[in-house]
């Protein structure tokens, strides 16, 4: 009996079943500090951006994993079928809001990993938490968000790759399953490019992948049903410790505004006065 597991933005997992071949989705997905429409501001203490009082929103990467786990079940396009897509947040308790939103578009249940309020988790221990599940589970699928829009981390994927001794196909712009595996296509200069790999592998999602759908209210009261598993990095044997510290966070200086010249010859002076030519 052979077990598959599909993981996509926050998290998934799956068992496997007698003569039956089937997928199941984690969504790996993490939080963005703040809606995207809110402006950043730094600590008092120049450490790091402020996050009290900012609502969490679903980074937009991670949301694209999380809509095309649900069309890939939705369409069949994987001939197993996706037996269950789950997704994974770790961050401070608010983020249950976000896996709630997860569940609304569609996922089945979440795992959450909860760490203190103000408590950063490097892209290292985000992928050895994922890969500790990943082997709980028995998932053959990760997918998750390219990169982090808070700190624009974006080795995740790659990491959770290499520790699990994995294809990786990244900035997927386009997913199809067949007979050779998983074809992925992403934008190059110029045009496309496409890989393909046999399960099991990790597939990183960027913008042109799909549109995210909203989350009906229907479904919103639903999701107050659906599981939420808790726990910790210290049960997965997880260290959260830090390797890399920052040492000052400082905002940019504010943008002087622009001039108008009257023709070609009137730029070029004022570049020369300015000292940029």
């Amino acid at each position: 009996m052979e077990r598959r597991g599909f993981v996509s933005g926050l998290g998934s997992r799956q068992r496997g079943r007698e003569m039956k071949e089937e997928l199941r989705e984690k969504e790996c997905k993490g939080d963005a500090n703040g809606e995207n429409k809110v402006k950043p501001r730094v600590n008092k203490a120049q450490t790091a951006i402020e996050t009290a009082g900012v609502k969490h929103s679903m980074n937009p990467f991670d949301e694209l994993s999380i809509e095309e786990s649900v069309r890939i079940r939705e369409k069949k396009s994987y001939a197993g079928g996706v037996e269950e897509i789950i997704a994974l947040s770790i961050g401070p308790p608010k983020s249950v809001d976000v896996l709630r939103t997860a569940m609304a578009m569609g996922a089945d249940r979440s795992i959450f990993v909860e760490v203190k309020d103000g408590e950063e988790v490097e892209p290292l221990a985000v992928g050895k938490i994922i890969r500790r599940l990943v082997e709980k589970e028995k998932i053959n699928l990760v997918m998750c968000g390219k990169q982090s829009i808070d700190d624009d981390s974006g080795q995740t994927g790659q990491i959770v790759a290499g520790l699990m001794g994995w294809g990786a196909a990244t900035q997927a712009s386009k997913v199809s399953f067949g007979e050779g595996g998983v074809s992925v296509e992403k934008e190059v200069d110029g045009g496309t490019e496409t890989v393909r790999s046999p399960l099991p592998m990790v597939i990183t999602t960027d913008l042109r992948l799909n549109e995210p759908r909203y989350a009906s209210l229907p479904n919103i009261m639903k999701a107050k049903k659906k599981k939420i598993d808790k726990i910790t990095a210290e049960e997965l044997g997880v260290s959260l410790e830090r390797r890399l510290k920052t040492l000052e966070v400082i905002e940019p200086p504010p943008r002087k505004g622009g001039g108008k010249v009257e023709d070609v010859d009137g730029m070029i002076a004022k570049l020369k006065e300015l000292g940029a030519i």
